[in-house]
């Protein structure tokens, strides 16, 4: 077989399985909603099960519903009939995914939930299913064929439930106002994790204050010390009024000469210097001193008391750029 042929072969696979998700998302009703509003008013987790591949289109789906924010797991179908049923408790709800809708372990799953009172939603491509029947609430993930050439491998509609269930997170996600902050928390470790670190989780906090009234000496003193390159100027309420930097010490040199020696920190400080929230995105941090061409930010709480100060130079060592 030639490469042109594959090359189509692939291509009719795919369009075949577009077409599907776009029938699926003209079919979605206020079953999707209801569904949604069980998770999203659920006080338990989102137990997702399903056997086969809908068994590992389950686990994606599960695993997706976690990382953004809302508490869920698998349950083998096959292990909760040999005692993995306890898991199921009765503030959970029950999301069941299979085709057909007639898999024994998917079917005595989903009664034991209807038996404890558990919201039951089921994702099938049979709506008049014996799983249908029971749900409190169904899912259309019907296809006219596979994309399999031979209409039988699980293909376009293990892609469709996929789908539904990506679409059932986005969802809740707006639902809950789940936000960038929030998908932090849950995703801490990798590239990831470091680009939406917050920039509480990269501050120094140990910072020197200094008075407007403090002498060169002493402001000298500071800004060696630290070796921060910057330090911050406090009023008597320890809210920020000035930054002074290593840089306006060698033009205070400059211009000043040796009147520089009498200055104090009011006279070589930068007023209103640049400042940023601590919940803000560490990445946010960095694009805010490239636009102002800066190497660090003073940050500081809603009444702008001085929390502690982010540099660029923390930020590369961090790997968040």
């Amino acid at each position: 077989m030639s490469p042109e042929s594959l090359i189509q072969h692939g291509r009719v696979a795919l369009r075949d399985e577009s077409e599907a998700l776009l029938a699926a998302a003209d079919r979605l009703d206020e079953n999707f909603a209801k569904a949604v509003a069980f998770m999203r008013d659920s006080q338990g987790k989102v137990v997702v099960s399903g056997l086969g591949k809908s068994g590992h289109v389950g686990r994606k789906i599960a695993a997706t519903l976690a990382s953004t924010g809302t508490a869920a797991f698998f349950l083998h179908p096959s292990e909760a009939l040999h005692g993995d049923l306890g898991m199921l408790q009765p503030a959970d709800v029950l999301l069941v995914i299979a085709f057909g809708g007639e898999t024994r372990e998917t079917l005595e799953v989903a009664r034991f939930a209807q038996r404890r009172r558990i919201p039951v939603i089921a994702l099938t491509g049979k709506m008049g299913s014996s799983l249908a029947k029971i749900s409190d609430v169904v899912l259309d993930g019907s296809v006219s064929r596979e994309a399999c050439p031979l209409n039988l491998a699980p293909t376009s509609s293990t892609t469709v439930a996929m789908a539904l269930g990506d679409a059932l997170a986005i969802a809740l996600m707006h639902a809950r106002g789940f936000a960038e902050k929030d998908f932090a928390r849950f995703h801490p470790d990798g590239s990831l994790g470091r680009q939406l670190s917050l920039v509480q989780d990269h501050m120094r906090t140990d910072l020197a204050p200094l008075t407007p009234d403090d002498s060169f000496d002493k402001v000298l003193t500071v800004i060696t010390a630290q070796n921060y390159g910057i330090a911050a100027v406090f009023d008597p309420h320890h809210e920020l009024i000035g930054a002074i930097t290593d840089g306006d010490l060698r033009r205070a040199l400059q211009n000043a000469r040796e009147k520089v020696f009498s200055m104090n920190a009011r006279s070589l400080m930068t007023q209103k210097p640049k400042t940023i929230s601590p919940e803000r995105l560490a990445l946010d941090a960095v694009r805010a001193m490239e636009d102002f061409r800066i190497t660090s930010l003073f940050v500081v709480n809603d009444q702008h008391k001085v929390l502690g100060l982010i540099r660029m130079h923390d930020l590369l060592a961090a790997k968040i750029v």
